[in-house]
């Protein structure tokens, strides 16, 4: 553990040393983030999840610039070129990007015009005129004139020079920092259409034909739409600042004087400049506007996937779930309030069959049979008016029918862990049933598909998707901690994102529940193979055993802290169960938490676990709704401007939100449509799968394109539908 590394991320991010001291010890123990941020507050001063994955990467950043400099220091040292002030540059170098222009001089590198004019020996001549000492540069050319080393006059020599020369300014490490941060705050970054689509009145790409903006307000999905042009070979984009202006920041570093060498440095600057420097910088921002851009959409796509996933859940209700359609009808599943299937059927009330009166009696016979407490309908197609089907029906009870939104089933349908689960059912049964398990519990269903198939990214193919993988699934992992985990009913994708498990534990897991049983107490998951004590520490608590021997193995409480539990009860004169149900409230408010302080344990984790037991096992999740569209808009055509709806936003980007009214095409609301205020950040006022109510702009049927606000004063004018 480097202190310089602990010192420089708390100087940083404002925490204090033993926070991130703490923090990269127990990373480096193998612990998760979910655990640290729950189970080790007294150690990390309270850190949330947050700021522990904050340290976590900038460590990482710090460790792989830490490998490039010692990868660095041995090839110089290899080639005999490693002096001592050049170690110290080195070592001094903070950034990739100082690091980098500290060993450029030193790269190997490909043969260059200032290469082959070395080795016709004019580097002294160089350095000579360089100097700018008052020599004349055409006599002391004169001096190196020889054919017979390809320099036959003096115009080649000083030409020889001015290549080595720029090749000098270009390498140079001050010049390059000052130019690497001109560029990025006076760049402009311009777009052209590429040769032969000028005229193509129809490119996705038109708006970028001609378009320029400081590179510096270029919102990232702007960048990352251009880059995509670019690549699709629609546009050419380049990022240059004003070049009087880098031409006279070169010259104020390089050129000394007035005088014929000064003369000659000039015009080695111009050339090293337009030949080397800026073509550099150019490459190196446009990698840098890549990498934010990145950044910035995948935190998009990150927070939309947490709302997704933490959306409410019906819980464990008998569930008729129907997937829509006109000519191959409507598939139908009964599940029980496990989400195990029971029944599935397929029914035809629609164009062209027709058959009303004959799926009237098997939707009915069906919630009458398997007594069913809520009907789950698709969203694709045929949707809504499946959904007037059967809210027209005398359904017993007034069972609720709820729209789901169903993006991703099918492909958990062809999926192998789909298969797995239902070797004998096709893909539109296993495609029913999960429309009907995310309606019951979104995230234990929705762990089970590639993030990317869910429909709340924002150019989520253009990014890097290694890092967007990467934070996609810590996204999952925190999430399936922070509601935690059934373990006598999850699956192995759930399972597997568990504090401390994976993939091959989780199917261990799974297999000892098959043969073993349901897992009556937390202790016996030490019984699973391979599951050793690191990963029953780190797991835990994450996991819930209900209705289990021990009450706490139902509550986040850890096992580490049942002692501290169990001497609570005793001084109440209660039992744990008692302290935890409503019975002990009284006993609960007079507990004194300072009494169980002990060096290890101190008052976060007593507040959280009496938190706990206040409301053992408490879903964090907010409590279901139901939602309804418009009864009387159900296609695009029956969208009129000024309408007023209902509607629930599906994704969140960048320029605004999507919004589903319910005409099987998602309208935008554009961020400037987002509130009667400036917004910056679409994040700040909508979520994914927020209700919202919306007024409708703009429709244009020919390119399937609605154009909503959310801005109130356009409410105040119309009547809502």
């Amino acid at each position: 553990m480097s202190i310089y590394h602990i010192s420089k991320i708390a100087g940083e991010f404002d925490l204090k040393e033993r926070q991130v001291r703490a923090v990269v010890k127990l990373l480096d123990e193998g612990a998760t983030v979910p655990f640290i941020a729950r189970y080790r507050k007294e150690v990390t001063g309270s850190l949330d999840e947050v700021a522990i994955t904050t340290v976590q990467e900038r460590l990482a950043h710090l460790r792989d610039l830490d490998k490039r400099r010692a990868s660095i220091l041995r090839s110089l040292r290899e080639r005999g070129q490693l002096t001592t002030d050049l170690r110290q540059k080195i070592l001094a170098a903070e950034t990739l990007s100082a690091l980098e222009d500290v060993y450029l001089p030193y790269r190997p590198k490909r043969r260059t015009r200032a290469t082959m004019a070395r080795e016709r020996g004019l580097e002294p001549l160089a350095r000579r005129i360089f100097d700018q000492d008052g020599a004349d540069p055409v006599e002391e050319a004169a001096v190196f004139i020889d054919p017979d080393k390809g320099v036959p006059s003096v115009e080649e020599a000083l030409a020889g020079a001015r290549d080595i020369m720029a090749e000098w300014i270009n390498e140079d490490a001050d010049a390059r920092a000052r130019m690497r941060d001109f560029f990025r705050t006076e760049g402009v970054l311009r777009s052209k259409a590429a040769t032969g689509k000028e005229e193509e009145e129809d490119a996705k790409y038109r708006d970028y034909f001609d378009w320029s903006e400081p590179l510096s307000r270029a919102p990232s999905h702007r960048i990352l739409a251009m880059m995509r042009g670019n690549a699709e070979g629609s546009l050419t984009i380049h990022i240059l600042p004003q070049e009087e202006q880098a031409l006279a920041i070169l010259g104020s570093i390089f050129v000394h004087g007035t005088g014929p060498a000064s003369r000659q440095v000039k015009e080695a600057v111009q050339d090293g400049y337009k030949r080397l420097l800026a073509p550099s910088m150019e490459r190196e921002c446009l990698s840098v506007a890549k990498t934010e851009a990145d950044r910035k959409a995948i935190a998009v796509f990150a927070e939309n996937l947490r709302q997704l996933l933490l959306e409410p859940s019906l819980g464990q209700k008998n569930v008729l779930a129907v997937d829509p359609g006109f000519r191959t009808g409507c598939k139908v599943v009964a599940l029980d309030r496990q989400g195990k299937l029971v029944q599935s059927d397929t029914i035809y009330p629609h164009e062209p069959q027709n058959r009303t009166a004959e799926s009237a009696k098997k939707i009915l016979e069906l919630c009458e049979r398997f007594e069913i407490e809520v009907i789950a309908v698709g969203n694709g197609t045929a949707g809504r008016v499946t959904v007037s089907f059967l809210k027209g029906l005398e359904l017993p009870g007034k069972i609720p029918v709820v729209m789901v939104d169903e993006s991703g089933a099918s492909v958990y349908s062809a999926s192998s862990s789909a298969r797995d689960e239902f070797p004998d059912q096709d893909i539109t049964v296993r495609g029913s049933v999960s429309i009907g398990r995310r309606l019951m519990d979104p995230l234990a269903e929705l762990v089970k598909i590639d993030p990317g198939s869910l429909g709340v990214g924002q150019y989520q193919h253009d990014v890097d998707q290694a890092a967007l993988k990467s934070k996609l699934e810590d996204v999952v992992r925190s999430c399936v901690n922070l509601v935690g985990v059934d373990v006598n009913t999850a699956s192995k994708e759930l399972l597997t994102y568990v504090s401390g498990l994976g993939p091959r534990l989780a199917e261990f897991i799974i297999r000892y529940r098959d043969d073993h049983g349901s897992f009556g107490r937390r202790e016996d998951l030490r019984k699973v193979p391979r599951l050793g004590p690191k990963a029953f520490q780190q797991a835990a608590g994450f996991l819930r055993i209900r209705d289990g021997s021990n009450p706490l193995d139902a509550s986040a409480v850890h096992p580490e802290s049942y002692a501290i539990v169990d001497a609570m009860a005793r001084d109440m004169g209660s039992s744990v169960r008692d302290l935890m149900d409503d019975r002990g409230l009284q006993n609960k408010n007079k507990i004194d938490l300072r009494k169980y302080v002990t060096d290890r344990v101190g008052m976060p984790t007593l507040e959280d676990i009496l938190s706990e037991l206040e409301k053992p096992g408490r879903d964090p999740r907010q409590g279901f709704e139901v939602f309804n569209f418009a009864e009387e808009v159900v296609d695009m055509e029956d969208l009129e401007q000024g309408m007023t709806l209902p509607g629930v936003v599906t994704n969140v980007t960048a320029f605004g939100a999507f919004v589903d009214v319910g005409v099987h095409q998602d309208g935008l609301v554009h961020i400037s449509q987002l509130a009667d205020r400036f917004v910056r950040d679409p994040a700040e006022v909508v979520k994914v799968h927020q209700k919202v109510m919306v007024t409708v702009l703009d429709v244009d049927l020919d390119r399937k394109r609605i154009s909503l606000s959310m801005k109130k004063k356009h409410e105040n004018d119309v009547a809502t539908v």
